[in-house]
């Protein structure tokens, strides 16, 4: 798995897939990770962590993004404005 950080909040994240999990072939093989790539309507796409990804609403803007921040290490939050 390799390691980058959360467009969201900028904490650390691992990332399935590639070469340490090319011969995993069990129930998560290419599942395990801390973030996933998500998709917007608008055609952009964000690596996020979990928490980042619990604390947007459902159909989430880049704006949305642009404004998660850490909390702690298991939060995220959107910041107010």
């Amino acid at each position: 798995m390799s390691k980058t950080s959360c467009d969201g909040c900028g904490r650390t994240v691992t990332v399935s897939g590639g070469i340490a999990t090319l011969w995993s072939f069990g129930s998560d093989a290419g599942t395990v990770g801390t973030a996933i790539t998500l998709e917007l309507e608008d055609g952009s796409s964000h690596l996020l962590c979990y928490p980042c990804i619990e604390a947007i609403p459902d159909y989430p803007t880049v704006e949305d993004i642009e404004r998660l921040e850490q909390v702690d290490d298991e939060t995220s939050r959107l910041e107010t404005l």
